[in-house]
């Protein structure tokens, strides 16, 4: 176990410089790595499964599978984005182990919604607001997968493009199409609320 003075110098170090380090077995060097992006991952994992737990989860999984193919990553310096594609794409198989026990109930949770309807200054601006919370929900899970991860990755994560074609391992204009697609289906299901 490392000691706060260790811990304090390796938290100024470079990511380079660390990813290095850790690639030669300086776990200390992996633990700043870890406590510099850890919390980020944990918000992107839990944008996209919608639960703290599996976030959790899908953390722990992406850093111990860095720990093991981080003399895989080419670009050193990069570590951060490489870091939150492998946690978008374990965030998506956890995704897809639990979508037959899931119907995208948690999608307040996830936007943040559900804070919004109780915040409304009337019952009946809280009703509409919840509404149209659901309305979203139910138009969400009428997309096709493949949309529907393009649209949560970009909406929910703020992905670019590149991003979610690295994370889906699909060319950046398929990505497009798909967003494309679930725009004017989602437009088209959401009129009523314009």
């Amino acid at each position: 176990m490392t000691g706060p003075l260790v811990q304090n110098r390796l938290d100024d170090v470079p990511d380079a410089l660390l990813v290095g380090r850790a690639t030669n077995g300086d776990t200390a060097a992996f633990e700043a790595l870890a406590r510099r992006y850890g919390p980020l991952m944990r918000a992107c994992a839990r944008r996209l499964t919608g639960s703290y737990a599996d976030a959790d989860d899908v953390v722990q999984e992406v850093l111990v599978q860095a720990w093991k193919q981080l003399d895989t990553l080419r670009e050193p310096g990069a570590v951060k984005s490489w870091l939150l594609r492998l946690t978008g794409s374990r965030s998506i198989d956890a995704m897809r182990r639990r979508r037959h026990e899931s119907s995208f109930g948690d999608i307040d949770e996830v936007s943040g919604a559900g804070d919004i309807a109780s915040r409304a200054a009337t019952p009946e601006a809280s009703a509409v607001q919840r509404s149209s919370i659901e309305s979203l929900k139910a138009a969400l899970a009428r997309l096709p997968e493949e949309q529907r991860r393009c649209w949560v990755l970009k909406e929910f994560n703020g992905q670019s493009y590149e991003q979610i074609a690295e994370t889906l391992n699909i060319s950046p204009a398929s990505v497009r199409g798909r967003l494309a697609r679930a725009r004017v289906a989602l437009v088209r299901e959401m009129e009523e609320w314009r």
